[in-house]
């Protein structure tokens, strides 16, 4: 029966641990090697420690052994299908090529890799890896090659790639993405480098899922949220770095904020934080906007330094399009209560700029946020444009459901004020309204019937807003909500998901939060009217807030 303990460092850890973990033997290719980790609980953020590595790899070719001919053709084929609309194409190197003599390349990646490199989205055979090429470095007739590689000396390769020119250019603000999903071995940590014109990248180091079918005894993750750039430095991101112990990381929302000085928020204490936007407003007005706050934060040294190091899983919150955000249903559009395109006389409220400052936002994240996600090019609407919400399986130890709180939810239940609507709504009661949404109706089915069928041990919900009530009370009676921009303004649908954790018998439920800017512990519960300590039935799972 698994463990569940919670202890408070310099993070918070959820230790939740199996005893009867399990050694699997594991096909990774014509060599073996030892997969190890080290677990501790100190670290800058949240880390959900889920029980010590314990898988080897078989000495002997197995199933997951890299054919690179069948790696070309696989990546090849890939580029029709719809995940990879948008990617770069991937193609073996000239057969019997030796391996690159990193010593002859120059060590000068900053001018051409100037953002330097990162990977995602983590399966049992794979992950997808990311690069931007700085524009005046870009050359029209230049190919991208990719080394992956068992060990960090590169004398271990796994694998070698090259992306044709015409997959790299301004569409796309001159970044790649390549997703090697079914060509690297389950539990195994692996480098990287991309070379360009005569130029190595510095080293990226990514870690694949558990394969399914295998208990790991142990996951453990760090949490991140509401990165604001112009607020301070990353110098938790710094020791995010150097914690080898990490299977992956969760970026909760937040990894950029569309503004660049707003007042009721951004104080803009240190000169070297500052932004000036394309624009010259102080809030993202589109496409170049977004582009130019994504390459201002990617360049961030410590940012780099955590995403080469670990393999991120991203979701986005509002930020990343605009404060508070949500779905205007009766226009069909992006609501965006503080945003000029609403505010503003001159842009009059206008829906189509509102859709297209969403598309532009999904383009931009897209391009500059790893994830298994592609744009469907020839949409005009924001919800068939891109799809980002996502599940991860690691073992069957855990299932890791990625939501999306911001693109399908209805407007906030009492107004577009600040404070006494979207905050405190005294008097106010919409938020039970049955009709209300934060999902979506496709997402909530994909959520609730993942959730029910779930055979992992622990299932783990990424959220971006806060999925238990926070409230005023007087002697233990709820008087008002104090923030329904988060789940306790969507309590109908709340209650939906509960009443399938109860009636599917989920156990060892988890919700991971951000966007508060706090910690905060707490359990979640089917009825939060309901304050006997006691009642074991009312007691659905725990949720955990990380702090910005």
């Amino acid at each position: 029966k698994p463990e569940f303990t919670v202890s408070v460092n310099s993070g918070l850890a959820m230790g939740m641990q199996e005893r009867n973990g399990l050694r699997a033997i594991l096909g990774s290719g014509p060599r073996g090697g030892e997969a190890s980790g080290r677990c501790t609980t100190s670290s800058p953020c949240h880390q959900a420690g889920l029980g010590s590595r314990a898988c080897r790899r078989s000495s002997s070719p197995g199933p997951n052994m890299i054919n690179r001919r069948k790696l070309l053709q696989t990546l090849a084929a890939g580029i029709g299908s719809p995940f990879l609309v948008d990617w770069a194409q991937a193609a073996d190197w000239t057969p019997g090529m030796p391996p690159i003599d990193a010593g002859l390349l120059s060590r000068d990646s900053a001018r051409v890799f100037d953002l330097s490199v990162s990977s995602a989205d983590p399966t049992p055979t794979g992950v997808v890896l990311w690069t931007h090429i700085a524009p005046g470095a870009w050359k029209s007739t230049e190919p991208l090659y990719l080394q992956v590689a068992r060990d960090a000396a590169f004398a271990d390769l796994a694998l070698q790639a090259r992306v044709e020119p015409s997959r790299i250019g301004a569409s796309a603000d001159y970044t790649v993405k390549l997703d090697l999903d079914g060509h690297l071995a389950p539990s195994t940590t692996y480098w990287y480098r991309f070379v360009y014109d005569a130029t190595v990248s510095r080293t990226g180091r990514a870690r694949t899922a558990p394969a399914a079918g295998t208990q790991a005894t142990r996951l453990k993750f760090g949490l991140l949220t509401c990165q604001d750039y112009t607020n301070g430095y990353y110098g938790a991101l710094a020791r995010l770095a150097q914690d080898d112990s990490l299977d992956a990381v969760l970026h909760l929302g937040d990894f950029i904020y569309e503004t660049a000085g707003d007042p009721r928020f951004q104080s803009l204490p240190y000169a070297d934080r500052t932004l000036v936007l394309p624009s010259g407003g102080l809030v993202s007005l589109g496409l170049q906007d977004y582009r130019f706050i994504y390459r201002t934060y990617r360049a961030d040294p410590h940012l780099q330094a955590a995403m080469e190091r670990h393999t991120f899983i991203c979701i986005p919150d509002d930020h990343e399009t605009s404060n508070d955000c949500y779905w205007d249903y009766a226009r069909d559009t992006l609501g965006a209560p503080d945003h000029p395109f609403t505010t503003d006389v001159q842009y009059g409220n206008d829906p189509a700029l509102l859709r297209r400052l969403k598309l532009d936002a999904q383009r931009a994240w897209s391009e500059y946020v790893p994830a298994r996600v592609a744009l469907n090019e020839g949409a005009t609407h924001p919800h068939d444009f891109l799809r980002q919400y996502r599940r991860f399986a690691f073992g069957g130890l855990l299932d890791l459901f990625m939501i999306e709180n911001r693109s399908y939810r209805s407007a906030h239940p009492c107004g577009e004020g600040d404070a006494l609507q979207r905050y405190l709504p005294l008097g106010c009661t919409k938020y039970n309204d049955a009709n209300r949404t934060m999902l979506g109706a496709a997402q909530l089915s994909w959520l609730t019937e993942g959730l029910a069928s779930s055979r992992a041990t622990w299932k783990l919900m990424g959220n971006q807003t806060l999925f238990g009530q926070l409230s005023l009370t007087f002697l233990g009676t709820n008087l008002s909500p104090i923030n329904v921009d988060a789940w306790d303004g969507y309590a109908a649908e709340r209650r939906r998901i509960a009443d399938v954790l109860r009636e599917a018998k989920v156990k060892n439920f988890v919700v991971a939060t951000g966007d508060l800017h706090t910690y905060i512990a707490a359990q979640v519960k089917r009825d939060y009217g309901n304050l006997n300590p006691f009642d074991t039935g009312n007691q659905l799972g725990v949720e955990f807030m990380t702090p910005a």
